[in-house]
Order: C-alpha cells, then sequence, then structure tokens
C-alpha cells in the first residue's frame, strides 16, 4: 500500500493526499477528512521519515563532536538526545576527530542534508563554518563554549579556572602549577585558553607571580594528565598545588604521583574540573559543572529553533566548588620529590 493508492481513492493528488496527512496547510478540512478516512478503510499507515520530508524536514540533528568515548561528551549526547527524543527527533553522530574530518563534514553537508540542525560540542565554529550552516538553513547549538551572538550553552571557564585557583590560594599554596589542554594537533580550543586566563588572573590579583615552568599544555585524557604530571615531577623545583583542566586530566596526574611513591594531597594538592562519577571515589576537589544539564538544554533550544521560537542565544551554568581530600594547605618543607624517575611513570 503506497500514497499513490490513498491519492486515487481520494481522487486527489499524491502531493495532497500527502499534505493532508502530514498536517501541513493547503487542504481543506473536508478533503482531510475524507483522505483520512479513506486511509483507515485501506490500513495505510503514514510513514514518520515520508510525513518529515513533505514538510521539508528530515526530522533529525546531528552531532558534531570530537569524540564520543569520554564522560564529558557522552554526557551531553545523553542529555539532549532525551529532549530531542520526545519531541520524536532521531538524532545523528558525526565524530570529527581531526581538522580533516571536520573540514569534510562542513564541505559534504550541503550534498547530505541529512539532518536539520545540529549540537556542536565543545568546539568553536569558524566563520566559514557559520556561513555554511546559514547558507542552507541548518540551525547550530553550540555546547560546552557560551558563543556570543549564537545559541549556545556552557559555563564561563574563566570563572573555573579563577574557583579553581582561589580555593588553593585560601589553603595557602602560592606555587601552583597547571595542567592544560590542547587538541590532537597541538591546538587550544577557547574553553583552554579561557581556564588558563582565569588561572592567571586569579594569581596576579593575589600578588602571586606565574612560573612558566609549573604550566604544561598536554593532550586531553587520563593519559594527558600522566604525563603533565610527570613534566612537572622533573622539574628541579616542584609547585605545591596544581590545577589540572579536568577531573580525568587529574585522574592522569594522580596515577603518576602514586606510581612515583608520592601522595595526595601530603605531597602535593590537587583539584579538577567536572566532578566526573569517579571524583568522589578518588577523593577529588572539583570544580563541579552538569554536561547531562548542558545536553539538555542544548536539545530544548534545538526544538526551539526547529519550531521557529525564538530561543535565548547564551546561556550561562553556574558551577560549584566541591572540596574533597585532595587538597589541604601546603605542610612546611615538604615537595613532591619522585622515589624513581618519572619518565617510566605513565602506563
Amino acid at each position: 500500500m503506497h500514497m499513490a493508492d490513498v491519492a486515487s481513492a481520494a481522487g486527489v493528488a499524491v502531493s495532497t493526499g500527502a499534505r493532508a496527512l502530514s498536517g501541513n496547510p493547503g487542504v481543506s478540512e473536508r478533503t482531510r477528512d475524507r483522505i483520512r478516512r479513506i486511509t483507515e478503510e485501506l490500513g495505510y499507515v503514514v510513514s514518520p521519515e515520508a510525513s518529515k520530508l513533505s514538510g521539508g524536514r528530515t526530522g533529525r540533528v546531528g552531532f558534531v563532536t570530537p569524540t564520543i568515548d569520554e564522560w564529558f561528551y557522552a554526557s551531553v549526547i545523553a542529555g539532549a538526545t532525551r529532549v530531542l527524543a520526545d519531541h520524536g527527533i532521531d538524532v545523528v553522530l558525526y565524530p570529527v576527530a581531526d581538522s580533516v574530518a571536520r573540514a569534510r563534514f562542513f564541505e559534504e553537508l550541503p550534498a547530505r542534508r541529512k539532518v536539520d540542525a545540529i549540537i556542536v560540542i565543545a568546539f568553536p565554529l569558524t566563520d566559514y563554518e557559520w556561513e555554511r550552516l546559514d547558507s542552507m538553513n541548518v540551525h547550530a547549538v553550540v555546547v560546552g563554549i557560551v558563543t556570543p551572538d549564537r545559541p549556545s550553552v556552557g559555563v564561563v571557564d574563566q570563572i573555573v579556572g579563577r574557583q579553581a585557583v582561589d580555593h588553593l590560594l585560601a589553603l595557602g599554596h602560592r606555587e601552583i602549577g597547571m595542567i592544560t589542554c590542547v587538541d590532537p594537533e597541538g591546538s587550544h580550543y577557547s574553553s583552554d585558553i579561557s581556564r588558563e586566563q582565569g588561572f592567571r588572573s586569579a594569581l596576579k590579583e593575589a600578588g602571586v607571580a606565574v612560573n612558566e615552568d609549573f604550566v604544561v599544555a598536554v593532550r586531553w585524557g587520563i593519559e594527558g594528565g600522566s604525563i603533565g604530571m610527570s613534566a612537572l615531577l622533573a622539574l628541579p623545583h616542584t609547585p605545591t598545588a596544581v590545577f589540572a583542566f579536568s577531573d580525568e586530566v587529574a585522574f592522569g596526574a594522580m596515577r603518576t604521583l602514586r606510581r612515583a611513591g608520592l601522595e595526595v594531597p601530603n605531597d602535593m594538592s590537587l583539584i579538577g574540573v567536572d566532578d566526573h562519577p569517579m571524583a568522589e571515589s578518588m577523593d577529588l576537589t572539583t570544580v563541579a559543572q552538569s554536561p547531562r544539564r548542558q545536553g539538555e538544554i542544548a536539545g530544548e533550544l534545538c526544538v526551539g529553533l526547529l519550531e521557529d521560537a525564538d530561543p535565548p542565544l547564551q546561556i550561562s551554568l553556574p558551577t560549584s566548588l566541591t572540596i574533597r581530600r585532595s587538597t589541604t594547605p601546603p605542610r612546611p618543607g615538604r615537595r613532591a620529590r619522585a622515589e624513581q624517575p618519572p619518565a617510566g611513570v605513565g602506563g
């Protein structure tokens, strides 16, 4: 049974039948009722996909994300997917792990046109990429980075950096390091830059000079955190506390310290960002945020855009300091020293 059969029985064009069953305008109520009655008599079932396409929409939203393996990204996707599913919207994943994959996605999107909107997770779009989306009337929402004049939701990363460092300063630390992050190709995203700016401004306001040797940049993740801490332990003079870009980076740093025979916080205090599910069991002090809630809001923004509503452009969510046992005041005369060379720590 096809739409052509229904249209023939009703004495209307196929396009009229499709408009009537999809609820689109341009069909009288009398004709619409007749077509609905005939579909019931013939046992015709309207395809949701066909109904969406008849209105010029795909009924899909795409997630454009550097990875789907890490907790933050997976939580954003889970939150947004729940909201979109409640509105009958399907989702498609578009991993863009590097600049080549990213460029290919934006070049091929016009030919694909498989989505009505995209949710971009934790990286800023360039002017060219926005132009590509705008020219195709594809909506976009950015998660994890509050983007001027564009629909976006995230935290204020400069405040995140300040919250972490202010806590360490309040404990009495003055020799504070940071393990910041870069993407796989060595570039900084705006969140990396903003958190480091918060780190630097908090120290400056406290009258504490930044020791540039104490600031190391690594690839995001547990392994990156392990490598970053190894670099800090290799210094002749080590910090008494370290601010890690994320909890997962902090987990890697903890691993390196443990394998070097050092204790957190007795030998070095450590603070992360996120409040990852493992942070509590690791007793990690952290600046808490909710990526799942950010995903839910992104889904709501998408729904609003697709319904031609006028959703807010930028939504900044609050963060909060969660104090656990990984941070304490510095112990006089105590400084982290590895019992063995840290180069062999990672792994």
